[in-house]
């Protein structure tokens, strides 16, 4: 179950015919809430793989986690905004202080220079999107969201030459926005299923081929209804959710 890499953009995941495949929401630092979801779902490290939308970082508990998951054979992941702002404030001081006092990003200037250097080298690593062969068929991973007006080849062709589409991976509302005030938006064309975060949502939603699976797991103080959701790619898409704040759990 190697990683066929094709450009730093973007990088192709073969089928897994070995086990299950899910997409996991962003954790934001919630490694223990995730820990909790894959004993629940007997996840086996073994043959089991677990892609993430991003955001891994920032704001939750324990971020400073994030390089020794990523170092885990069986995870891959998509950068998330919050990846995309550690990795600027390195040459930018200004963002870098916006970053830490108000993103989330306290938790980096803590790090002994070593891990800080580790972290930043595993999250350089990631690509601004993944494409999973599924038993189903192809399924794309974003953080945010695809153009309106591209195709799936379209936009991991423009994200090698175009500023504009790699912010509008990490950043863009306007699909989910869409979506929120009951407007009926397009599929994206040339990929079976898509899978977003970025944007919290009081639960999972599917717009066309495009399913957002932010539920908002760091927000668990603010939001009762804050979980964790795992989408599973296969054998079936299948959703499943866990309260931010399961029993037993501190």
């Amino acid at each position: 179950m190697a990683m066929t890499q094709t450009a730093q953009w973007f990088q192709r995941l073969p089928r897994n015919d070995l086990g299950r495949d899910y997409c996991v929401g962003d954790l934001h630092g919630m490694f223990p809430l995730l820990e909790h979801a894959l004993a629940q779902l007997a996840f086996d490290p073994a043959c089991d793989r677990l892609i993430s939308v991003g955001d891994l970082i920032d704001r939750g508990p324990e971020s400073a986690k994030v390089g020794d998951f990523l170092a885990l054979p069986w995870v891959h992941a998509v950068r998330g905004n919050h990846e995309q702002m550690l990795l600027d404030s390195e040459t930018d001081a200004a963002l870098e202080a916006d970053w830490v006092m108000g993103c989330g990003g306290e938790w980096w200037p803590m790090l002994p220079a070593a891990r800080r250097e580790r972290c930043r080298r595993a999250i350089a690593a990631l690509p601004y999107a993944l494409e999973i062969e599924t038993r189903r068929g192809r399924v794309g991973v974003v953080h945010a969201d695809v153009p309106h007006d591209l195709s799936w080849s379209q936009f991991l062709t423009c994200l090698a030459r175009d500023e504009d589409v790699r912010d509008h991976a990490l950043w863009s509302r306007t699909r989910i926005g869409r979506v929120r005030r009951g407007e009926q938006v397009p599929a994206v064309p040339g990929i079976d299923l898509l899978v977003c975060g970025h944007t919290p949502l009081s639960e999972p939603r599917q717009a066309a081929n495009v399913h957002f699976i932010d539920t908002g797991a760091v927000y668990a103080m603010r939001f009762k209804q804050a979980s964790l959701t795992l989408l599973e790619l296969q054998p079936d898409w299948r959703v499943h959710s866990f309260p931010a704040a399961p029993a037993g759990m501190d």
